[in-house]
């Protein structure tokens, strides 16, 4: 479970990535060295925004020396999301980071632009070499439908959307139309953004009996959890490079059926909501 395909870009990427929303609320050299510390341990898949403050700037400081070892994704906001719009703030972004290219650039969500023009400033920037691959996140199934339609198949590499274990309505049509059109699907905050189970409650003893089964943590315990679907991929954030070694021990196991089976009663998926849940 160390990489896979990601959707239809032929890249292999590392299944565990990291992620970057409000890593700037950390030390810049504490952050810095966590990101250095999760590519030092495998976790090449680095995803950023512009509008995730300083974290542009601190991914580019973090992967200097590193460009060609990093699956480096950024996202441009639907304000932004014209046609020229979407070229000017890849630009800007890859002067932050201080690099030639993005392995994948994504419209953060679905705005008023229409995505005919977004999808088009994505085209020209992968015609230059600015991006490799282009995708979206925070979008259902009606709006990836509308993507397709627009771009034809095999252009949208991945979608991310929210995905924790208390929040899993994504597996009802967002992961199957997924993996039926060959898109990879990446979980963004993986622990819940402050909601993760509680060690000493039922659910926190549940994953604990797992993770002492495996001589592992509850954290990599859920990412294992969280990326045992054939096309997901995960993006825990951390601005601690001793939390980023835990996240990549989610690589060094496999959970078992029976594991499986019991976080998947544990944590319910429920009813498949009438809007896509996102942060």
């Amino acid at each position: 479970m160390d990489t896979r395909g990601f959707g239809s870009t032929g890249r292999q990427v590392s299944v565990i990535g990291q992620g970057t929303w409000r890593i700037d609320g950390t030390a810049w050299s504490e952050a810095v060295a966590a990101l250095r510390a999760g590519v030092d341990a495998g976790l090449t898949h680095i995803d950023t925004a512009e509008m995730y403050g300083d974290g542009e700037a601190i991914v580019g400081e973090a992967i200097d020396g590193l460009r060609e070892e990093v699956f480096l994704v950024s996202k441009v906001v639907p304000g932004n999301a014209t046609r020229r719009g979407v070229v000017r703030a890849c630009e800007q972004s890859l002067r932050r980071m201080r690099t030639d290219r993005l392995d994948c650039y994504l419209l953060h969500w679905p705005g008023s632009h229409p995505l005919e023009e977004t999808i088009a400033g994505f085209e020209d920037l992968r015609r230059d070499g600015k991006i490799l691959s282009w995708g979206v996140s925070n979008f259902d199934v009606d709006d990836l439908d509308e993507a397709l339609r627009i771009a034809g198949p095999y252009r949208i590499a991945c979608n991310q959307v929210l995905y924790h274990l208390r929040e899993r309505s994504i597996e009802h049509a967002v992961i199957p139309w997924c993996a039926a059109n060959g898109v990879a699907m990446v979980g963004y905050s993986p622990f819940g953004s402050g909601d993760f189970p509680d060690p000493a409650s039922t659910d926190g003893r549940v994953l604990g009996g797992i993770a002492q089964a495996h001589g592992t943590t509850p954290h990599a315990v859920a990412l294992a959890f969280l990326t045992r679907l054939d096309n997901t991929f995960s993006i825990p954030k951390t601005g601690r490079a001793e939390r980023a070694a835990e996240n990549a021990a989610a690589r060094d196991f496999k959970l078992t059926e029976a594991e499986i089976a019991t976080l998947e009663a544990q944590f319910p998926r429920g009813r498949r909501p009438r809007t896509l849940p996102m942060l």
